[in-house]
């Protein structure tokens, strides 16, 4: 599947199910008193800002490249993940914030049936909207839909909490301001984890053992001598992926016979394995000064 369509798909159908279950939070907030439950609507709010930016970034990283982004636009996709992980870490701030403010006047909840039923439906609503997310996400490998991912699972575990503290309420005064912070907590978890894996994609990843085995097969398949493939870096543009490396030729082979080396491996790579290869050659016997 396409990212734009995943980005799409996912997006639109949840900011409609986010807007139905806010409505449905809030007012059962606004009835039972709970920071808690209407600090969990805000957040289901911000589910469908943050769908909003998965939109646009699909929209924004599906451009062709042009003459001042020449590998492309797709990491607009990685920059929508940083803004959803900052929308995140703002309301947890905010939670935090509330949640202390109502412990300090030792403020409670009365919780009812309503509060009970709409927590319910928001936790199964949540985790399938998850589940959808996860799977659009590995089908078209978008970053930013897996993050969406991860905000509706941490919905769902903040109200599953929430579900628990109407449980025991009569036991605790205390209860709905505490599960104010533990939420708050799970969002910046939920924040941190979105924010690095965008992160390290821009700063650029160590390719892993498993691809560089493969590029070392496709090397054998075309010459039978070792060319000693080293010093591999990878650069993520998301919708295109940069390799360079390095290999070592005979020095009796001239500039024009290396080139020739190097091309027909560059062709090679782009055709199995859709990555744009630069290769830089080494006489056989050249050795780096940090080898």
């Amino acid at each position: 599947m396409e990212k734009k369509k995943a980005g799409y798909l996912e997006g639109s159908v949840a900011i409609l199910v986010n807007l139905i279950l806010f409505a449905l939070k809030y007012w059962a907030g606004i009835v039972s008193g709970s920071l808690a439950l209407m600090a969990d609507a805000w957040h289901t709010l911000s589910d469908s800002i943050s769908s909003v930016v998965v939109i646009l970034g699909a929209k924004l990283a599906s451009k062709k490249p042009d003459k001042d982004h020449p590998y492309g636009h797709g990491r607009w996709e990685l920059i929508s993940a940083i803004i959803i992980a900052m929308i995140l870490a703002w309301i947890a701030f905010g939670f935090i914030r509330d949640a202390i403010g109502q412990l300090q006047v030792r403020g409670s909840a009365n919780f009812g049936t309503l509060a009970l039923v709409v927590t319910i439906v928001s936790i199964v609503v949540k985790e399938l909207m998850a589940q959808l997310a996860f799977y659009l996400g590995r089908k078209s490998g978008s970053t930013a839909v897996k993050a969406d991912g991860w905000h509706h699972r941490t919905d769902a575990l903040s109200s599953l909490l929430i579900l628990i503290g109407i449980l025991v309420k009569d036991y605790f005064w205390w209860i709905d301001g505490v599960l104010g912070i533990a939420v708050s907590l799970m969002l910046m978890f939920a924040a941190f984890k979105i924010l690095m894996e965008a992160v390290d994609k821009i700063l650029g990843e160590e390719p892993g053992e498993e691809l560089i085995r493969e590029i070392h097969a496709h090397i054998r398949s075309l010459y039978a001598h070792d060319l000693y493939p080293h010093h591999f870096h990878i650069h993520n543009y998301i919708s295109s992926k940069e390799l360079t490396f390095h290999i070592k030729i005979e020095n009796s082979i001239s500039v024009e016979e290396g080139h020739a080396i190097a091309t027909a491996i560059e062709e090679l790579l782009d055709e199995k394995m859709a990555l744009k290869t630069t290769i830089h050659l080494e006489p056989h016997d050249y050795n780096h000064k940090n080898d």
